[in-house]
């Protein structure tokens, strides 16, 4: 792909997912995509170091709630900064040590 950038799609798992990534980055960060169920289950694994969220003010209508059923602190994550314009606020989320 353009830029250098690799998409790996792997079915075995999160663990495994995520150890793939690890190994292919060679010491560089790595990023998680995907959609609400997949950043939950890293989540609730404790998996995730540091998540960069953006909240706009639009109702797009229904859709998955992140933190439906989750409790952050309780799985070590507190927000860490957050900054308000006009049109999102954006929060940084990170795991504590």
């Amino acid at each position: 792909m353009s830029g250098g950038t690799t998409f790996h799609f792997v079915t075995d798992g999160i663990h495994a997912a995520l150890k793939r990534a690890i190994d292919s980055a060679n010491g560089k960060d790595v990023r998680l995509g995907g959609g609400v169920a997949t950043i939950r289950q890293y989540l609730r694994a404790g998996l995730i170091d540091e998540m960069h969220l953006a909240m706009s003010p639009v109702f797009l209508g229904s859709g998955e709630c992140l933190w439906e059923g989750l409790d952050a602190p309780k799985l070590g994550y507190q927000c860490t900064e957050h900054v308000s314009t006009p049109d999102a606020t954006h929060f940084v989320i990170t795991k504590r040590r």
